[in-house]
């Protein structure tokens, strides 16, 4: 009964985040149809603010499962949220082996679970090199791997800022407005099979493409066919 009305507040989140996304950042995705209708599906993202839960959330047809640092859940209520929406608690310095069973975990029962491969939100709002410790998580899930990028997030809300910025949509032209772009799936079970150096340049390669295609829709250049 719990988890029914989790995925109804999660559901009614989802209308009430995205109006208010709309409006106030000029939110806009696309190819959110590239995201595996069914079964495990890993999704990895660049990580700009702490608004990109929103933005990811939005860019899904369904539900995502999130990952959260230690620290976090030393506030009671944030703890409270995050474990009424079974959040996986990872180490501050990345995957600990309960956070790569919690991951798995999810994984196994068909969900979508998002990681952020950088490890930390961006200082300069640029994709950096990701961490090698996704390969283990590749190598373990062997499940759909789905890049999606994300332009303008940090611009609404960098890491040195107290406070974000909005960026209406009747504002054309503003940094902060916020952009999504949905990669094709990549087969897990085929990166798995690649030595870990050749599967990073994989990743990182997609991850880049979709944060590229982001910042072109950012800019106003036209969302191409989706597919």
């Amino acid at each position: 009964m719990l988890a029914v009305l989790i995925d109804v507040l999660y559901e009614c989140l989802f209308w009430l985040c995205g109006g208010v996304f709309i409006f106030s950042h000029g939110y806009r995705a696309e190819h959110r149809r590239r995201i595996p209708r069914r079964g495990p599906v890993l999704l990895i993202a660049n990580h700009q603010s702490y608004l990109d839960i929103i933005a990811l959330g939005l860019a899904s047809p369904r539900r995502i499962y999130f990952l959260a640092k230690l620290p976090l859940f030393k506030s009671r209520l944030l703890r409270t949220i995050m474990h009424a929406f079974d959040t996986v608690a990872i180490n501050s310095e990345g995957l600990s082996r309960a956070g790569l069973e919690g991951i798995l975990k999810h994984l196994k029962a068909g969900e979508v679970v998002l990681v952020f491969p950088e490890g930390e939100r961006c200082w300069d709002g640029k994709l950096a090199q990701l961490k090698p410790g996704v390969s283990l998580l590749v190598k373990r899930a062997k499940c759909p791997v789905v890049p999606v990028g994300m332009a303008g997030v940090f611009e609404a809300w960098p890491r040195f800022r107290r406070f974000p910025r909005i960026a209406p949509p009747f504002l054309a032209g503003r940094h902060e407005q916020i952009a999504v772009s949905v990669g094709e799936p990549l087969d897990g079970a085929k990166l798995a099979e690649l030595p870990r150096d050749e599967m990073m340049a994989v990743l990182q390669g997609a991850l880049q493409n979709v944060v590229d295609r982001a910042e072109q829709m950012k800019a106003g250049q036209p969302a191409s066919t989706p597919r």
